[in-house]
């Protein structure tokens, strides 16, 4: 069964009301207590984002994420009562896509969901492939030269943009606007997810052939 939202919380009372205000909002939503809970689930199921939390009863979000993306690439959501930097840092450095305290406003953290889930819709269309890469949309699988390469929820939209908008020059407004939602995200963010990318889909990063940069401009994306 496909599902929505999956919420991996062993704080099973915040986790259910969660769920259930999700579902009367139309947003299918299962919840799940563990680590081990949250493996098996996907052996017979799938989601489009996840909420999880990062103490669990048997084991740490932090390696279920990691695990995790290894498996599966879309949204994951961080949901914790700890507030530190560092928390932050390894989270996102992880392949999380945002960090969320606790406690949350439910109305807040569903208008963030569905946020989410929209940006992340899958496209029409299906597959990109030039020979060097390969995007299959419907599965958000990239291959390099038949090698199948992984990328943060972030790094695939940012990508997967580009190439759908080939041979223009593609503003840092545009990208800021339609990639993060966020008119605020400063250059130096944008420069480092194009940096992980080049080094990920071109062969001499250094001399890119695929991702232009346009001085003080923003990208154009060489379609072959």
């Amino acid at each position: 069964m496909n599902y929505d939202c999956l919420i991996v919380d062993d704080e099973e009372v915040l986790a259910k009301s969660t769920m259930d205000y999700f579902n009367l909002f139309g947003v299918k939503t299962i919840s799940l207590y563990s680590y081990n809970e949250c493996v098996e689930f996907f052996e017979n199921n799938t989601c489009e984002l996840i909420l999880l939390d990062i103490n669990l009863g048997d084991g740490s979000g932090f390696e279920l994420c990691k695990y995790l993306r290894e498996q599966i690439n879309i949204p994951i959501l961080f949901i914790s009562a700890r507030n530190t930097d560092d928390d932050k840092i390894i989270a996102l450095s992880i392949g999380g896509d945002d960090y969320i305290e606790k406690p949350y406003s439910l109305g807040v953290i569903l208008a963030k969901v569905k946020a989410v889930l929209k940006r992340y819709k899958k496209p029409v269309f299906e597959i990109y492939d030039d020979g060097h890469i390969k995007i299959d949309f419907n599965s958000r699988d990239v291959f390099i030269d038949n090698k199948e390469i992984k990328l943060t929820s972030l790094e695939y939209k940012l990508l997967s943009y580009l190439v759908n908008n080939p041979n223009r020059l593609i503003t840092k407004n545009e990208l800021f606007d339609n990639v993060w939602n966020d008119k605020f995200v400063s250059d130096g963010t944008l420069n480092v997810h194009i940096r992980k990318i080049r080094e990920l889909i071109e062969e001499d990063p250094n001399n890119p052939n695929y991702i232009i940069t346009i001085w003080k401009e923003g990208y154009r994306f060489n379609k072959r």
